[in-house]
């Protein structure tokens, strides 16, 4: 961990861009993963509160989604 930075990056090396250029792995939006080496704390954790909500919505549109039986 980088001793000026408190809050570690969020990425799980599964990078993969949606259409909206949204990761699939770490739900950032590409200007925040481009972003991320130069926000302070305050700005990353913005962006990780941007994530939580991305991958809620995620979530919540998979399981609207009917099976497949």
């Amino acid at each position: 961990m980088n001793p000026n930075r408190a809050i570690e990056s969020p990425c799980v090396r599964n990078c993969c861009l949606d259409q909206h250029n949204i990761c699939l792995g770490c739900f950032r939006a590409l200007e925040e993963i481009m972003r991320w080496s130069q926000a302070d704390d305050t700005e990353r954790a913005a962006i990780l509160a941007n994530t939580r909500r991305r991958r809620a919505l995620s979530l919540a549109s998979k399981d609207n989604r009917p099976g497949l039986d």
